[in-house]
């Protein structure tokens, strides 16, 4: 086997990898960067391509400008400006501003210039290099080990890896059994995506179906179910047009409707639904037309860093746990474990506690949100079609549900009022329910408010976390239909 020596080793170069890889370098640390894939192909998750909605907000494209000096974005990586992102009831009756401005993503492009940007600061890139699992010594994450390009069993070394392998990576799930970074995700917090990106022919406006000026999210238990179906707009008349399903959901509507639906039944169903976009024709630039993938939709792993090793995006499960959107988080954590993985590595220190910084860095720039967020996910998908529609009209304004969509824990000060107004056992019990998850985000928020400083109390606080979410996942099961 062949041996090189790094101080940090990136495993996997998509949106969080490139930046970590670049990061790492501008702190001063030798980094190698693999990926399975080549140089044009960085970031691709499976050979249909980089399967996402593609869609990221200002916000997050910012707060890269603001940390990787010199690293910058234009058309046409940024393919289509959006004013927002909307959300509607099942019978369209009702939307809500689900996130604020931002842009749809030509993601090909996208992760080549972040990956030009990594090599550009002085990464060294191994393109095609399949890693298989962690090389472990004394309880510590030493590097890794894989397959070249020529299939040759090859290592390499570090003081410090950071996964970012995505959801299905061999670095987490090969860890050894310890306390604080979670190994397997719960498949009920997992949804299966699939998308196409089409041209079409318009057939008349309709915003409620397409907007060429807003990212369109359509809650539809029947179409979607325990998801969501989305419509991005793209540059020209093009669209991203997918959606995401639970299993679990997915199983319970099929069995209480009769059905043998699947995920790839339900696109092309949620395609013909849709009145506006006609005469699809499949745009497969880059082969990136069609594909299938996986996202987790929880909260974030409660630990981030183990021994010599740190996580980032899609591997520590951060997507937003209501949109699923994980770019933003992917991008911020890449940034902040590079800097942390450098910073450990220089000062000759990888343990579990000098690692621990990253987990309160990331924390409090994004992950102190996504437990309530979780939570009010699964209060979501205990509601069938007649509760969301009727929820969306009586239950909260539209300021307390843009408070929720970002993770801000609404006062629900109209809640008296709200209540007279119910009509039917169902309603009451629905809005009774939403009152109570409410109090929960307040709970996870109090929580993630007093994250560990330290290892120290870590193991109690998680327990507390797992416990609390696990009222949460026992008073709400899925129920569609």
């Amino acid at each position: 086997m062949n041996e090189n020596y790094y101080d940090v080793i990136v495993a996997g170069s998509g949106m969080g990898g490139t930046l970590a890889a670049a990061m790492a370098v501008r702190e001063g640390a030798k980094v190698l960067l693999l990926d399975r894939n080549d140089i044009d192909t960085a970031g691709k998750k499976t050979n249909w391509g980089w399967v996402c909605g593609d869609a990221v907000a200002e916000s997050h494209l910012k707060y890269i400008r603001d940390n990787a000096k010199g690293l910058s974005f234009g058309y046409p990586e940024l393919d289509k400006k959006v004013d927002g992102v909307l959300a509607l009831s099942p019978d369209l009756e009702s939307k809500f501003i689900f996130d604020g401005e931002g842009y749809v993503l030509n993601r090909p492009l996208f992760e080549r210039k972040l990956l030009e940007y990594a090599i550009k600061q002085g990464a060294e890139y191994v393109p095609k290099f399949e890693v298989e699992g962690p090389i472990i010594e004394s309880n510590s994450v030493v590097g890794v080990f894989g397959k070249d390009k020529d299939t040759s069993h090859a290592k390499y070394m570090a003081k410090v890896v950071v996964d970012a392998l995505g959801i299905a990576t061999t670095l987490r799930r090969k860890l050894p059994e310890n306390e604080y970074v979670d190994r397997m995700i719960d498949i009920d917090d997992i949804e299966s995506t699939g998308r196409y990106i089409y041209s079409f022919e318009p057939d008349h406006e309709d915003p409620r179906y397409y907007d060429p000026k807003n990212a369109i999210i359509h809650l539809n238990q029947e179409l979607a179910p325990g998801g969501y179906g989305w419509v991005f707009p793209k540059n020209g008349n093009r669209v991203n047009i997918g959606l995401g399903v639970q299993k679990r959901s997915l199983e319970t509507r099929n069995k209480k409707l009769g059905k043998k639906d699947t995920l790839h039944s339900l696109m092309d169903a949620y395609v013909e639904y849709n009145p506006v976009i006609k005469n699809v024709k499949l745009d497969n630039e880059n082969m990136n037309g069609k594909g299938y993938w996986s996202v987790a939709v929880r909260r974030q792993m409660e630990s981030l860093v183990y021994n010599g090793y740190i996580g980032v995006g899609d591997s520590m499960a951060m997507p937003n746990p209501i949109s699923a959107g994980g770019i933003g988080p992917a991008m911020v954590s890449g940034i902040l474990g590079g800097i942390n993985a450098a910073r450990a590595a220089k000062n000759g220190d990888t343990s579990i506690k000098a690692l621990w910084k990253y987990n309160l860095d990331f924390n409090e720039e994004y992950g102190k949100k996504t437990a309530g967020l979780e939570a009010f996910r699964v209060y979501l998908q205990s509601l069938n079609n007649d509760l969301l529609n009727y929820g969306m009209k009586m239950f909260i304004t539209e300021k307390e549900a843009v408070d929720l969509s970002y993770g801000r824990i609404p006062e629900l000060s109209l809640a008296s009022k709200f209540k007279i107004a119910l009509k039917g056992a169902a309603n009451i019990k629905a809005f009774s329910n939403l009152i109570y998850t409410v109090r929960k985000m307040k709970t996870f928020d109090e929580l993630y408010s007093r994250y560990p400083k330290s290892t120290e109390g870590f193991k109690e606080w998680k327990l507390k976390v797992q416990s609390e979410m696990h009222d949460v996942k026992e008073r709400f099961q899925p129920n569609p239909i």
